[in-house]
Parts: C-alpha cells; structure tokens; sequence
C-alpha cells in the first residue's frame, strides 16, 4: 500500500552524514533525523548535509528516496519551516512529522508522503483524524515525549513494562491506523543493550499488527527482522490451514479439533505476506 520498506526502519542523525550509507544498508529504510538527534546549534549543519550528499545535478543522492525518511521538526517552529525548504532542494518526499498534532498540519503538506509521529497528548486524541487524511501513510507513536507532554517521568515502570497510559497511547494510533487502512510503525526500544526485551516487544508489535518497528541501534535491526519473520513451521501451518479452507468450500470447518472461520484465515494469510509469499 505504501513506500515502507520495512520491517525495521533505522533513525541516524542528520548532522552524521557519514552514517547515512551505514543505515542504509543494515535497515530496510533509513529516517535521517533532524529533530530530537540534533542539538539545536547544529540543525543548519545538519540540513547542509542532506543537500551535501546529492549529486552535482542535485538529483542523484547517495541514499535511494523510496527507502529514506526524512523526519522534519514539529510544524509551527522556525525549524520545520527550514527544514522544509531544504526538502524542496531535495528528491525526498517521503517525511515524518515529528509531533503531529492534528489534520491541518497534515494538509499543509501537500505532494509529500507522511508519516505522523503521534507523541504528544493532543495528537495521540487526533489520532484518527491525523490517519484519516489522504497523503498520510503511515501513523507512528513515541513514548517519551508523550510522557513528557503529560508532565510525566517515565513511560515505563521499573520492570520494564510501559505504563497504561503508554499502553494506551499504542493501542489508539494502532487503531486509528488500522482504521483508515494505514501502515502502523511501533515505537522505539531505548535500552540498546537489552536485546531480549527488544524481542520480546517486536514479536508483540507483530502479533498486534504494527507492519513495522522503529529503532535507534544498528543491532536491534536483526532483532526486529527476526521478530518479523514467520518461521518455517508456522508458514507450513498457514499454508496448510489454508489449503484445508479452500477444500472445506464454507465459511465456517473444523481443522484439528479448532473452529477456522474468516479472521482466522487472514491471521495465515498475514503470516504468509510477512514470509514473502502471494496470498
């Protein structure tokens, strides 16, 4: 439906022009960043280096614009408007708007492709109205600056878990996405070290619908793919409950002592588009 080359999108910094190839080749798509991974002395700089890496026609850049993202500062400020010009200098027009907040900001947009970053307590509410609006794309959440919004502290508890109000927060932009038949991109996992619970939340994000996991490391791209794909015996499994359904010929059949009906069905044909296969 949409450019996303996902499943794990990899941010870098805008002002590291010299890990922009790096990204590139470890994730499936690249978000160079000239929001929060810059400091605000270096946003110029930053911008300077996205038009440094084109070509000398100013159309042949280093990285591929249907696999690169550009995430631009929150609409309204000085910056996004920098940002933006910059951008028209470029062949990227696939962007994310940091701290989307509602539809206007999304009109104002025109001939770009977006992707809302719903991280803020007003565009987490505007969520559907933000999903609803035609050159969106794909909606994504973000855990930290929504606490911050709030007056918060933490998003998680100190096990690890995200708190309800986070749980919350991921479950409205999933719905609004699904809702309007958008792409769905998870949030970050911020303990780089701690593979492990990055498994853990990227198999959930599979198994709740998010097509794609967001991350900040190099090394959780690996993990994130892995999440993503099925293995050998549940694609066999897939395959075959659909072949018993094409045989049974009804709406509603036993297969191993299970009731099959339609959303079970779409569960194997979701398993096998993840493993590449045609459904």
């Amino acid at each position: 439906m949409s450019f996303l080359m996902g499943p794990a999108l990899l941010f870098c910094p805008a002002d590291r022009p010299e890990r922009y190839q790096k990204a590139a080749e470890r994730a499936d798509t690249v978000i160079v960043d000239l929001e929060d991974a810059v400091a605000p002395a270096d946003k110029q700089r930053a911008r300077g280096a996205i038009l440094a890496q084109l070509g000398a026609a100013g159309d042949v850049p280093e990285l591929d614009p249907s696999r690169t993202i550009i995430r631009v500062n929150p609409a309204g400020t000085d910056e996004f408007e920098k940002d933006m010009h910059c951008l028209k200098h470029t062949p990227y027009r696939h962007i994310m708007l940091a701290k989307a907040e509602n539809a206007a900001q999304l009109k104002e947009l025109e001939g770009y492709s977006v992707i809302a970053l719903c991280e803020t307590a007003v565009g987490v509410l505007n969520a559907a109205a933000i999903a609803a609006e035609p050159n969106v794309v794909a909606l994504m959440w973000g855990a930290e600056d929504l606490l911050a919004s709030l007056g918060g502290t933490s998003s998680r508890t100190e096990n690890g878990d995200y708190r309800a109000v986070a749980l919350h927060a991921r479950s409205t932009v999933l719905l609004a996405a699904g809702a309007f038949g958008k792409d769905a991109i998870d949030a970050v996992y911020v303990n780089i070290p701690d593979l492990a619970g990055l498994a853990v939340e990227a198999r959930d994000a599979v198994a709740s619908g998010f097509s794609s996991k967001a991350c900040i490391h190099p090394d959780q791209v690996a993990v994130v793919r892995e999440a993503y794909a099925p293995t050998e015996a549940e694609v066999a499994a897939a395959a075959e409950l659909l072949d018993a359904a094409a045989a049974a010929g009804t709406g509603v059949f036993q297969f191993k002592g299970k009731m099959i009906d339609g959303p079970i069905l779409k569960h194997a044909e979701s398993t096998l588009r993840r493993a590449g296969r045609t459904v």
